[in-house]
C-alpha cells in the first residue's frame, strides 16, 4: 500500500520504519527535511508539501506535536485535505484535541475520506519495536478496514469507540503517567536522603506493590542521568493542558493532575521546553542538591 507520513519526529520515525519493514511504499514530508533522512535512506520517497504527499498516497498518517499544527497541515490550501480524493484515508497518531479532530473529520467526510484517530501510548522504545499501544476512535467498519495497518504501528490495538474517544483516553493515560513519574522521583529521593543508595531502592520498588510501567521504563533514565525517554517537557505540558480542558468541560476535579501540571510547568520554565520530560525529577535533585545516580544502569535498564 502507498502510505504517506507527515511528521518525522521520534514517533514518526518509528512508525515510518515499521511501515517500510512491513513492505509498504512510503512517502514522507516534514518541515525539517533533514529529519526524514533515515527514512529516505531506508527506501522512502520525499514529497514537497502535504498536498503533494496526499495526492500520491492511499492513506496519510500524521504524527505531529500539537493540535494547531495538525489543523494547519490538514486544512491549509496546500494541506492534506486538498490532496486527498474520495476513498482515501487519514489516520492521526498525534495527541490531538477532540474538537479539532472532529472539525477536520467533518470536512473530510464531505470529500468521502475515512478518518481514524489512533494516538499511541507506551513510549518511543516500544514504538520502534512495533509494540506500542494504539488507541483507536473510529466507526466500527472503518476500524476494521484499517486494522491491519494499525497493527503495523503497534500491539495491542484497542478500539475505544467513535471518533473522539481515543483523544480522551490518550490524555488520561499521559496524566496518570506523569503523576506516577513524579511520585517515583519523590520515593527515590526520600530513600537517598535517608542515606540509602538509589539502585537498591529502585530494585525494591520494582519488587513491591509500588512497581509500575512508568518505574520500569523511566526509572533507568533517571538513575543514569540521561533522562532520555524520547518525550519533551513541552509535549508533556501540552498534554496536561488538553486533559485539564476535558476536566473543565466535564466538571471533573483533578487535584493530583492539577498539582503535577504545576510541577511540570515549573520544570519547563527552569530547563526549557526541549528538555526530556523524565527530567522533571531533576527539580528534586537540584533543589535538594542530591543526585539520584546509580551505577550499572543503561538507557534500557540494568546492565
Amino acid at each position: 500500500m502507498k502510505i504517506g507520513l507527515i511528521g518525522t519526529g521520534e514517533l514518526g520515525k518509528a512508525i515510518g520504519a515499521n511501515m517500510l519493514k512491513a513492505g509498504h511504499d512510503l512517502v514522507v514530508h516534514d518541515l525539517r527535511k533533514e529529519s526524514t533522512s533515515g527514512l529516505l535512506a531506508g527506501g522512502a520517497s520525499w514529497a514537497g508539501s502535504p498536498q503533494e504527499l496526499a495526492a500520491s498516497a492511499e492513506v496519510v498518517l500524521t504524527a505531529l506535536p500539537t493540535p494547531a499544527i495538525v489543523e494547519s497541515v490538514l486544512t491549509a490550501p496546500d494541506g492534506v485535505l486538498a490532496g486527498l480524493t474520495p476513498g482515501k484515508a487519514w489516520i492521526d497518531h498525534s495527541t490531538n484535541d477532540g474538537d479539532v479532530l472532529e472539525a477536520i473529520a467533518r470536512q473530510a467526510a464531505k470529500k468521502g475520506i475515512d478518518v481514524v484517530e489512533a494516538p499511541v501510548t507506551g513510549g518511543i522504545p516500544l514504538a520502534h519495536a512495533g509494540e506500542i499501544t494504539v488507541l483507536v476512535g473510529a466507526d466500527p467498519d472503518v476500524y476494521q478496514k484499517y486494522l491491519p495497518l494499525l497493527q503495523v504501528v503497534g500491539d495491542p490495538v484497542i478500539h475505544l469507540g467513535p471518533l473522539g474517544s481515543a483523544s480522551v483516553v490518550k490524555v488520561i493515560t499521559n496524566m496518570l503517567a506523569f503523576v506516577h513519574l513524579w511520585a517515583l522521583g519523590e520515593g527515590l529521593m526520600l530513600g537517598r536522603r535517608a542515606g540509602l543508595a538509589a539502585g537498591p531502592v529502585f530494585e525494591a520498588i520494582l519488587a513491591s506493590c509500588a512497581d509500575s510501567f512508568v518505574a520500569r521504563t523511566e526509572g533507568p533514565p533517571i538513575l543514569n542521568g540521561s533522562y532520555d525517554y524520547g518525550f519533551t517537557l513541552e509535549l508533556a505540558n501540552k498534554d496536561l493542558r488538553l486533559v485539564h480542558g476535558l476536566a473543565d468541560k466535564f466538571g471533573v476535579p483533578l487535584e493530583m493532575g492539577g498539582l503535577v501540571q504545576e510541577i511540570f510547568q515549573r520544570a519547563e520554565d527552569r530547563y526549557g521546553p526541549g528538555f526530556w520530560s523524565t527530567g522533571v525529577v531533576r527539580l528534586l535533585e537540584d533543589e535538594l542538591a542530591t543526585d539520584l545516580r546509580a551505577p550499572g544502569y543503561s538507557a534500557e535498564g540494568r546492565w
